[in-house]
């Protein structure tokens, strides 16, 4: 009778804790347990009437199981007693058939790693005694799969009885030219240094080098469908979306009434969290697209963190993250040292981490990975983005049970490209409040020495954002979000918006340091790069955007255009002027400056400001800086030429208010009895008022100029009537009774907003004798005055 256990080499074994598993099975060595053991992945050998070189390599890679599963404890420092516990539990575990089956798959050639998840789940499924945190699951897998590999090696017999097919792929899998890097350990290592802090490139200058860890710091963004809409693209010029159509960029013309319905269903959409929506199996292949500055690429780099946190015995039982910077890819494709995903994570330089690609393979094909594709828009070439796209359908098609999420801006993106391969297509939204608030929670947590500082500077900015409209638009970009936070560490911010701009801007032009990306020059002269300089060729690019006969319609600039201005610029200052304009244009490829890369039209690439907001601010800049520095504009001309010519034009009231602002208040005094005074075609729409009203906010001093202040004043309250309003209903006027609601609303929020005049709404709420009157008054004051307790109080009394 055949000895099994000295086989096995249990007899032998000193301190070998769960020997009496094994002890059980050597009992029943010609049961089921073995043809279990090799089910799925020897059966033509199981058939043969030998069975001895099955049971001495079956019992021979349970015994190394076991001893392995007894290390992990012991390195887990469990003692004796402590590992004995599991013995029950363990029996327990080596008896399902899907654990043999598991402990029998690496005697397949094709097969180098265990299907841990599945171990690890079916432990936790059975509720069998928890595991220690340090139990690790992937390294035992290791070990484990090396001693299967030799076992085959040692038994002659086995071999013997084994096709030469397999054969030959057990010697390639020896074969000491693949590399045997799968360490999953040592790969959660190098993601968490990569990316364990949030990315604030220059920015971090005026944290004194604060590292800011980004899973602390991280707030999820919320995201929306979009299948057949791009909104961002229909804002865009007419002759841009002719050239997007042209080059395939852009899949048809769509009429007005199309679009309008395009829109109100893309509106109907949900908004979603989305940690939400990538959780859910319904939506395996995403493309997240977003403005510059939206948080893509941040979005991605969290999920490969989260990844990270996870005890090291949980790796294998989550999706392992593979995040592909698309832009290092495809320059690792161009010098030949990939000519596809998984040989990029294997061995290109551009990667972080490498992973043995044949191990990579079995883990995508049992679906368990997560491939990030970040920056689509980043390949400007369009063969070679469709190269690129070519190659996610062939990922998609290869391994259809992973997860695979592509990012891309939207200008440029064309959504059939990868609708085709059923990807579904969602634009991040902007941040809402509670979204600010909790980032405004988390940083000042993290940035704050103490409790008194944390809550001084939260405060502080919160109610810089809630003070200003505007500052509250850019506040739901987290690029800016955190721009202003890092400012408002130092500093209040800027009540005055000109100013507060000027100072973002400052922060953000720190962060395009062209100085270091230039080779040592002798010739030139560095300080040409100083924050001032570079506000001035971005007051030049964003008077030229302005004067294109699209005028403010679209934040997007050509880059031969934006080249010239730079050379142009740059001519009496330096010796090569064309090679910095495009050093200084490739660096808006790779990072979100104060201007950034758009994405591609054509064959062009196409820029614009990080935010719409700079656009305005540094083309006000501009008109002010003739007025005021280069005394080329006078103030019959600012009057005349540039208020004249835009005041009925809602794209052009934004730059207007901040010229307002940023002038001496005696002459906006002169700006805004202009504006009173002109005489609009619709005398019903007095548009001229309310911006006449907006730029009188903008004034510092607005003492200076008391009298056209209470002129103006007393213009808007005449317009706080319903009468026009119950009129147009009478003749079933429904436009003109929209339209005077407005004027009627417009009029009480600038009551409100400009002459902050609480009172006056508060007796149009409670005494006029209009009812339009007393509900709008109500709903003005609700909004406007909604963080003052007392107004708020009052109002749940009506």
């Amino acid at each position: 009778m055949i000895d099994w256990l000295v086989i096995w080499g249990v007899t032998q074994a000193v301190g070998f804790t769960f020997k009496p598993i094994i002890e059980e099975l050597a009992k029943d060595a010609a049961k089921d347990w073995v043809k279990d053991m090799f089910k799925g992945c020897l059966s033509n050998v199981v058939k043969l009437p030998q069975q001895e070189p099955l049971i001495k390599a079956a019992g021979k890679a349970l015994k190394e199981f076991l001893d392995l599963f007894q290390q992990q404890l012991e390195d887990a420092e469990l003692d004796n007693d402590q590992v004995k516990k599991y013995l029950k539990p363990l029996k327990r575990f080596i008896g399902l058939n899907a654990v043999k089956e598991v402990l029998g798959s690496p005697f397949q050639t094709n097969i180098n790693t265990l299907d841990t998840k599945l171990l690890n789940n079916l432990w936790d499924t059975y509720h069998l005694t928890a595991l220690p945190d340090e139990f690790n699951w992937q390294q035992l897998s290791k070990r484990y799969v090396k001693k299967v590999k030799a076992i085959i090696q040692e038994e002659k017999e086995l071999r013997d009885i084994l096709e030469a097919e397999l054969l030959k792929e057990i010697a390639d899998n020896t074969n000491t030219k693949i590399k045997a890097n799968y360490d999953l350990i040592q790969y959660q290592e190098t993601l968490r240094e990569r990316y364990k802090n949030i990315p604030l490139g220059g920015l971090e200058y005026s944290i004194q080098d604060r590292k800011v860890p980004l899973w602390n710091v991280f707030v999820p963004q919320k995201i929306r469908e979009c299948q057949e809409y791009l909104p961002k693209v229909n804002e865009i010029p007419k002759e841009l979306q002719k050239k997007l159509r042209e080059y395939g960029q852009l899949e048809r013309e769509y009429t007005e009434e199309e679009l309008e319905k395009l829109e109100k269903f893309y509106l109907s959409q949900p908004i979603r969290p989305v940690l939400e929506m990538l959780d859910d199996k319904k939506y395996q292949f995403m493309v997240i697209l977003g403005d510059p500055g939206a948080g893509k690429s941040t979005l991605l780099k969290y999920l490969a963190i989260r990844w990270t946190e996870l005890p090291r015995k949980a790796l294998t039982t989550q999706p392992i993250p593979l995040l592909i910077e698309l832009r290092d890819y495809l320059q690792n494709y161009q010098k030949n040292e990939c000519q596809n995903f998984l040989e990029f994570i294997d061995k290109s330089s551009g990667w972080v981490g490498h992973l043995n690609q044949h191990s990579l393979d079995e883990t995508l094909k049992r679906g368990d990975g997560l491939v990030m594709l970040d920056g689509l828009d980043d390949v400007f070439d369009l063969q070679q983005r469709r190269m690129i796209i070519n190659q996610i359908h062939d990922l998609t098609q290869d391994y259809p049970k992973i997860k695979v999420i592509v990012t891309s801006r939207i200008i440029g993106y064309e959504p059939q490209w990868l609708r085709d391969a059923n990807f579904n297509h969602f634009i991040i939204q902007d941040f809402d409040d509670n979204q600010i608030e909790e980032f405004s929670e988390k940083w000042h947590q993290l940035t704050c020495d103490t409790e008194e500082e944390e809550k001084r500077n939260k405060q502080r900015l919160r109610e810089g954002i809630n003070n200003s409209a505007a500052i509250q638009q850019l506040s739901g970009n987290p690029l800016l979000l955190t721009m202003m936070a890092i400012l408002n560490r130092s500093q209040e911010l800027p009540r005055d918006r000109g100013e507060l701009y000027n100072e973002c801007s400052r922060i953000l032009l720190y962060q395009w340091d062209v100085g270091r990306a230039l080779i040592e020059d002798p010739r030139i002269d560095h300080k040409i790069f100083h924050y001032q300089n570079k506000q001035a060729m971005c007051r030049q690019i964003a008077y030229f955007m302005q004067l294109n006969k699209d005028g403010l319609a679209g934040n997007i600039i050509s880059g031969e255009d934006l080249e010239k201005i730079l050379t142009d610029y740059l001519r009496d200052k330096v010796k090569n002027p064309w090679e910095i304009a495009k050093l200084m244009i490739n660096q808006l490829r790779s990072r979100n400056f104060i201007l950034c890369s758009l994405g591609v039209i054509g064959h062009e690439g196409h820029y614009g400001f990080v935010h719409r907001t700079f656009l305005e601010y540094f083309c006000a800049s501009e008109f002010v800086d003739r007025f005021e520095k280069r005394k080329t504009l006078s103030i019959d001309e600012l009057k005349n030429e540039v208020f004249s010519k835009h005041w009925n034009d809602e794209k052009w009231h934004e730059v207007l208010r901040l010229i307002s602002g940023m002038i001496d208040p005696k002459f906006t005094g002169e700006i805004i009895e202009f504006l009173m005074n002109l005489k609009p075609d619709d005398a019903t729409n007095p548009v001229n008022l309310f911006l006449a009203a907006d730029c009188l906010s903008e004034v510092r001093n607005r003492q200076e100029i008391k009298p056209i202040d209470d002129r103006l004043f007393k213009e808007i309250k005449a317009l706080v009537h319903g009468r026009n309003i119950r009129k147009a209903w009478d003749h079933y006027d429904y436009d003109k009774a929209k339209q005077f609601s407005e004027i009627l609303s417009n009029s009480l929020k600038a009551i409100a907003i400009v002459w902050k005049d609480y009172l006056y709404l508060k007796n149009r709420a409670v005494a006029d004798e209009d009812g339009y009157v007393r509900r709008t008054a109500i709903e003005q004051a609700k909004k406007d005055f909604r963080n003052d307790s007392k107004v708020q109080d009052f109002l749940k009394n009506l």
